[in-house]
């Protein structure tokens, strides 16, 4: 009975767990935030790998490309250089051959591939003066 017990008390316990709490939803809400503030937002990409999601490789004589891209819930890449008017005017077909013209073309030459549904590419042929023509690649997936 002569033995006094040390009494620490239950705040620290609940300033633990009140901590604890609110700590994680609001870096969850902070983490969130962040994500959607970086997806969607369009990002310069390796042309290399912008190509290879296309499911085609840059042309041998193309100058200037380059290459954006975006992610969210779809990945979107889109490329733009500059080919030779004679090798731009071959480059969809050889690069797309299951490829078809679309219903509709602003452009001088368009091409429109699909893969199994899930990918789609489109490509732009415009002419330009001096013997070269600006090529435009878009291509997304579902």
């Amino acid at each position: 009975m002569g033995e006094k017990r040390a009494r620490h008390g239950w705040w620290p316990w609940a300033a633990a767990a009140a901590t604890v709490l609110c700590a994680v939803p609001v870096g969850m809400i902070v983490w969130g935030a962040y994500t959607l503030s970086e997806s969607g937002r369009e990002q310069a990409v390796d042309c290399g790998k912008a190509m290879e999601f296309a499911r085609a490789r840059l042309p041998a004589g193309a100058e200037g490309a380059r290459c954006t891209g975006q992610h969210w819930q779809d990945t979107l890449v889109e490329v733009e250089f500059r080919l030779p008017r004679a090798e731009a005017a071959a480059w969809p077909a050889t690069a797309y051959p299951a490829g078809a013209p679309p219903y509709s073309c602003a452009a001088d030459l368009c091409r429109s591939a699909s893969f199994d549904e899930q990918l789609y590419v489109t490509v732009e042929v415009a002419y330009e003066d001096g013997g070269t023509a600006l090529v435009r690649l878009r291509a997304f997936d579902v």
